[in-house]
């Protein structure tokens, strides 16, 4: 077996073992219980006839039900199956396990009890009916996998119309990730910032936040050249230009954006940049060799596309990338989302924050830097990794923190005490795993 072989083998290997566990375990979450039921007594208090009282406390007061239930830690993660990883329109059916991988990391890492909602529905109003209607069990809203432009328009009616936060994980939680991985790329290979020249492959649900968020962190929009499926954007693409009402960011990009005037595709936005991010089709083969080799020198290459990424890292590294990343786990320097919406919800419901906003994301993104960055990064390790879990705890204050200055909260706690709050509910889900597991009542996955 020759390497590429090999390292071909050892990628394919999660996908072999998933195909094998998951029929063994018929999923990852259920339900636990947080009361005791030492006997018969019990059940009259925690059912009928005692949870009576509770619920005409409610009635008098609604805010009573954020004491008397688990409302202020629950998340409901919703997705009509339109636009599941890198696999496209797959259904509600077959996007059920990313979403319960999404509360399994949801408990583990946030220690945020997430419920998965896949939806049959093709209409985003009917998306947008059904999430209102299930607003009073939730304290927040967690969407996923929609295809665009729905999910723009889903996610901007229901944070008009919801009372508790909304986010849409594609969007915002892939961007801050990615924000703060660049940030430290960067850092190594003596960028600023503020003047790289900046390739996004790709413009739809991750890119276009991403977008947004680079141009609040200072970097030139005139620097950055987008593609999409059709080639460069700039002011001359009348296909955007034309659905502008449906594609308004696009169209923003394109008026915005590419300073110099480029046009053509993906090789074209590619000349000479210093990064390039990719949240487009899943390859290999979206992103080229050659266009790698005409890059700037110590390039960065973000190839986020899940489950295969645009360019395989070893490829885009013998190409003369400098720093390579990818959205897995099982490569180095994993740009991917789950290193955000853990301790991003975690301190937003620890607050009871309105909304999450770009303001909230960009302190979270600043906090995901400042610990690799402390702990000490490399070309391999730009960003903390999903085991480091003290990242979600610092990563959960600074949530909170900005939404209080932002005037989001409802709630007011310290610092000291969402540390501490975070740091309980974290380690107290990381010790139920593992004493289910040492009980036999998690088995053992079979050799």
């Amino acid at each position: 077996m020759t390497p590429a072989d090999e390292r071909l083998a050892r990628a394919e290997k999660p996908a072999q073992d998933a195909l094998r566990l998951h029929p063994f375990y018929r999923g990852k979450v259920q339900t636990a219980l947080k009361c005791p039921v030492r006997g018969l007594d019990d059940f009259a208090v925690w059912y009928t006839p005692g949870v009576a009282a509770p619920c005409r406390e409610i009635q008098q007061d609604p805010e009573r039900v954020w004491q008397h239930t688990n409302r202020a830690n629950s998340v409901a993660i919703v997705s009509d199956g339109s636009r599941v990883l890198g696999l496209g329109d797959i259904g509600p059916e077959a996007g059920l396990p990313v979403m319960e991988g999404k509360a399994l990391l949801f408990k583990y890492l946030g220690g945020v009890d997430a419920v998965p909602l896949c939806v049959r529905s093709e209409d985003p109003e009917a998306l947008v009916r059904t999430v209102k209607a299930l607003e009073p069990s939730f304290g927040g809203v967690n969407l996923e996998d929609i295809a665009q432009p729905g999910c723009f328009r889903v996610l901007e009616a229901l944070r008009d119309a919801l009372d508790v936060p909304v986010w849409h994980d594609d969007q915002q939680g892939t961007a801050t990730v990615a924000l703060a991985g660049l940030r430290n790329a960067l850092a190594l290979v003596g960028k600023p910032l503020e003047s790289a020249r900046i390739t996004l492959v790709g413009l739809g649900a991750a890119n276009v936040p991403t977008y947004r968020l680079l141009l609040a962190s200072g970097v030139d929009p005139r620097a950055i050249v987008a593609c999409d499926s059709r080639g460069v954007l700039h002011p001359g693409r009348a296909d955007v230009e034309a659905r502008q009402d449906a594609f308004p960011d696009k169209w923003r990009v394109c008026s915005e954006s590419n300073g110099d005037g480029r046009v053509g595709g993906i090789a074209e936005a590619l000349r000479g940049a210093d990064a390039c991010i990719a949240f487009s089709a899943r390859g290999p083969g979206t992103i080229r060799p050659e266009w790698v080799r005409g890059m700037a020198r110590d390039a960065i290459v973000f190839a986020c596309a899940n489950p295969v990424p645009e360019i395989w890292p070893w490829e885009a590294r013998e190409a003369g990338a400098r720093i390579v990343a990818t959205g897995r786990s099982d490569f180095p320097n994993q740009i991917n989302n789950s290193l955000g919406f853990p301790g991003i919800f975690r301190g937003a419901l620890d607050v009871r924050a309105r909304s999450i906003s770009d303001g909230m994301a960009l302190a979270a993104a600043a906090e995901l830097a400042e610990f690799a960055r402390a702990r000490g990064i490399d070309e391999e390790s730009l960003v903390p990794r999903m085991d480091e879990w003290e990242v979600f705890v610092r990563e959960a204050v600074a949530t909170a923190r900005q939404a209080r200055a932002e005037g989001l909260a409802r709630v007011e706690r310290s610092d000291a005490e969402l540390e501490a709050g975070a740091r309980e509910r974290i380690r107290d889900a990381r010790r139920h795993a593992a004493l289910l597991v040492e009980a036999g009542l998690i088995p053992e996955p079979p050799g």
